[in-house]
Parts: structure tokens; C-alpha cells; sequence
């Protein structure tokens, strides 16, 4: 299907760089085209040149996607005008999912996990109980490597975590079954509405049929309102779901069996509504009680998603680095067991509200300190609820929570925000934030 047409990769990050290194080994001509210079982008693009790409500056763009057969886009470019031109005149425009999915050797069933918030720890858990099942599972997609590094190997099932933006250019993409945890303000400064950016996520579900199943929370009507756009059977999860989640237990209504707290490795009420939707999907798909059961009680989580750092002075510190939007940073924040907070948060801004922030702090926070780009509009929408501290590094932020923190309270860094005005990643800022607590007398 792409043996000498005219590819070009728009935008040479890790999964521009795997599609672009898929497409030459099908036999298609290849250019990338990024902002920035090959000597910066790394060792990946330089393995792309080896392998036969080319590599154009920024400033060819639009005259090769207007030459191209296919356009990859990477999740991180946004729409341009000759994007549209292209698609218009009949170019493929694809993201690396869409690639890769079609260029998988042997046809495997597809987990789509889609959301705002908890997709990583949702996704990881499924990797896990189709592997205790003996199943050869991928896991990754948004989350970990590209799909389209490992096509050629043959897998039982793949599990991917998809973001909105690697949804937006699917069209062949079928999922035999999708979840999709939640939909909050997010990314508004990439879409023009929030229906926009839920739609975007709701593409997951559109090739679904009876064979296949969508996943989404009990009584989340936008939620209910994208799955519906498919054909698939529908399953619920959360309180009053076919995955009931209570206080007391994880319910399989179907079967009557019961998941209790202590039996779940996982901690936090956010938690047990991901550990609900990964329940449906991996019954679904033949996976044991027995193997659920394992790997409910050993699998704890990720890095930097309400990660427990240390003690110090009777204050607990947590790394939430992965809370890059709002909505993440209060369910982080509501959610921490010690009764009064100092939040750590700031980056940059992606033009939601910092309201519902604002509100938990007044249950929660003792004190707030900020950083980035974001920082003064954190601080007005914040106001006099709680005092409010600007800093300029995380080393900077870590002693001044440590100096406004009481015995019993925690430190917790939930940014709201995206990390890229000061960090590599969420990864990079969460590992600053580490190195800064253990560094930390007393």
C-alpha cells in the first residue's frame, strides 16, 4: 500500500520518527519536516536519515504535504491550511496510530483507552491482566513506544492509550473495545470548543460494531453521547454501573463477584473507577477472575501519577507531575488522604479555567506555590482563598512548601498545567520534583 509514495512526517518527535522509519521499511519515499534542525532532534531522526529519510527544514512544509500521497501528522501539530488543501485534493492525512494499525503483520484485537485523566494507569493495568492471562500483549501508543515500532511482530492483543490528538486523523482505525474514562476541559488551546476536543475522542468508538465493546462511566452523558457514535455493546462502570464501584467493594453485577479495597494494590477512589473499566474490558475478553486477582493485588501504579516520594518533618510528599490540566490537579487534590495540602502547581497555560482548582483548594489547601508561565493566572484565579507563593524552580518550590506544610498536612506537585516552559516532560518535572524532596533536611 505505500511502496513508492510520496510520504512526508510533519513533525519528527518520537512518534513522527517511528512512523516515518515504518513507512521507508514498506518501501515509500519519505521526508520529515520539523521546526527544528536535525542536529537538535536527536538520535531517533538520525536513525531515520540512516535508514533512507530525508529530513526538510520547516519551511518546505507546505509545498511537500501539497506533493504527498500521504501526510503523517504527529500528535503535536495542529491543523494548517494546507493540511486542508491536501486532504481536499485526496492525500491520505494520517496519524501513526492510523498507520500503524493498518500496517500491523497479523490482525490483532485493538484497546483503545481513551479520557482527560487516568488513560496511564488505566492502560498499564490492561497490559498487565492480558499478560497474566498468557496473552503477547503491546502496550503503548500516547503511552510508553509507538505502534508502529513493533507492527511486525505478532501480537494476541494490543492496548494503546490514545489522546485526543492522535485521534483526530483516523479513519480505518477499529477498536474491539474502547474506553473512554472521562471528558474534562482540556487542550483549549489546540480546539476551538470543548465539543471539539470530545469528539476528537469520541472517534475512538466510531468503526465499532456488536462484536465490540465501549466502555465509558454510569451517568456521564458526554461520555455515553461518543460511544454511541459506534455500534458497539455498551458496558458501564462507577457507582450504580455494570462495574458497580462502592465504598466497600468493586461489584461485577453480571457475576455478583466482588473486588475489596484491601484485595487492590491501587489506592484512591479515582483508582478504583480505573481499575472498574479495565474489570470490563479484560472480562470481556477472556481474562480469569484468578488472573485478575493477581495482578489487582501487586500492581501499585506509575511514576509521577500521585506517587508517594517521602516523609519529612511529618509531612508527606507526592509526585503528581502526569496532573497537566485542571481537572487531573483536583481529583490529585481531593483526593490525598491528609486533611490540609500545600499544592505545587503552574507550567504552562492550555486555556481552561482555573476555577474548579480554586474551589478545592478552599477544602483542601493550606498553601499554594506557583511556577511558569502560568503563574499569574493561577494566582488571580486563585485569589485570597489560601496564600498563594511564586517561585522561579522546583528546588525553589519544594523549600517553600516545606516552610508553609504542618505536621499531618502534604506537599503535593499536581502542576494543572503542561510542562514544556521549564521541562523536557512531565517525566523531567517529576523527577525534579524528586530529586528536590529527597534533598530535603529535617
Amino acid at each position: 500500500m505505500l511502496k513508492g509514495k510520496r510520504v512526508v512526517v510533519v513533525g519528527l518527535g518520537l512518534s513522527g520518527v517511528a512512523a516515518g522509519r515504518l513507512c521507508l521499511k514498506r518501501g515509500a519515499r519519505v521526508v520529515g519536516v520539523d521546526r527544528k534542525a536535525l542536529a537538535e532532534l536527536g538520535a531517533a531522526a538520525a536513525q531515520f536519515v540512516a535508514d533512507g529519510g530525508e529530513v526538510a527544514a520547516d519551511s518546505e512544509r507546505d509545498r511537500l504535504v501539497d506533493e504527498a500521497d500521504v501526510v503523517i501528522v504527529s500528535p503535536g501539530v495542529p491543523p494548517f491550511a494546507a493540511l486542508s488543501d491536501a486532504e481536499r485534493r485526496g492525500a491520505a492525512i494520517w496519524s501513526e496510530v492510523e498507520l500503524a494499525t493498518r500496517e500491523l503483520a497479523r490482525p490483532a484485537p485493538i484497546v483503545a483507552v481513551g479520557g482527560t485523566n487516568g488513560k496511564s494507569t488505566t492502560t498499564s493495568l490492561l497490559g498487565e491482566l492480558f499478560i497474566a492471562a498468557g496473552m503477547k500483549t503491546f502496550v503503548g501508543g500516547n503511552l510508553g513506544e509507538p505502534l508502529s515500532l513493533h507492527v511486525d511482530e505478532l501480537w494476541d492483543v494490543v492496548v494503546l492509550e490514545v489522546s485526543s490528538f492522535q485521534m483526530e486523523r483516523v479513519d480505518t482505525f477499529h477498536a474491539r473495545a474502547a474506553i473512554l474514562l472521562n471528558v474534562t476541559p482540556d487542550h483549549l488551546d489546540r480546539y476551538d470548543s470543548f465539543h471539539s476536543y470530545a469528539a476528537a475522542k469520541g472517534n475512538a468508538f466510531r468503526r465499532q460494531g456488536p462484536a465490540d465493546l465501549a466502555v465509558v462511566p454510569f451517568g456521564d452523558e458526554i461520555c455515553l453521547h461518543q460511544a454511541r457514535r459506534g455500534g458497539a455493546r455498551l458496558t458501564t462502570f462507577g457507582a450504580g454501573g455494570d462495574i458497580d464501584v462502592t465504598a466497600e467493594a468493586i461489584v461485577v453485577r453480571a457475576t455478583a463477584e466482588t473486588f475489596a479495597p484491601d484485595e487492590i494494590a491501587l489506592t484512591g477512589a479515582h483508582n478504583a473507577q480505573n481499575v472498574a473499566a479495565a474489570l470490563a474490558v479484560a472480562f470481556d475478553m477472556g481474562v480469569s477472575s484468578k488472573a485478575a486477582r493477581q495482578v489487582l493485588a501487586s500492581f501499585s501504579g506509575l511514576a509521577h501519577r500521585m506517587a508517594f516520594v517521602r516523609a519529612v518533618g511529618g509531612v508527606r510528599y507526592y509526585d503528581d507531575s502526569k496532573g497537566t490540566n485542571v481537572g487531573a490537579s483536583v481529583t490529585a487534590l481531593l483526593g490525598v488522604p491528609e486533611p490540609k495540602a500545600v499544592l505545587i502547581a503552574g507550567g504552562v497555560d492550555k486555556g481552561g479555567s482555573y476555577a474548579p482548582l480554586a474551589e478545592a483548594l478552599s477544602q483542601k489547601g493550606r498553601a499554594v506555590v506557583l511556577m511558569g508561565q502560568a503563574a499569574p493566572l493561577l494566582a488571580a484565579a486563585i485569589g485570597q482563598r489560601v496564600p498563594v507563593h511564586q517561585v522561579a524552580s522546583m528546588n525553589d518550590a519544594v523549600k517553600k512548601a516545606q516552610e508553609l506544610a504542618q505536621p499531618g498536612d502534604c506537599v503535593l506537585l499536581s502542576p494543572a498545567c503542561s510542562s514544556f516552559d521549564m521541562f523536557r516532560d512531565y517525566k523531567d518535572r517529576g523527577d525534579a520534583f524528586v530529586r528536590a524532596v529527597k534533598g530535603l533536611g529535617g
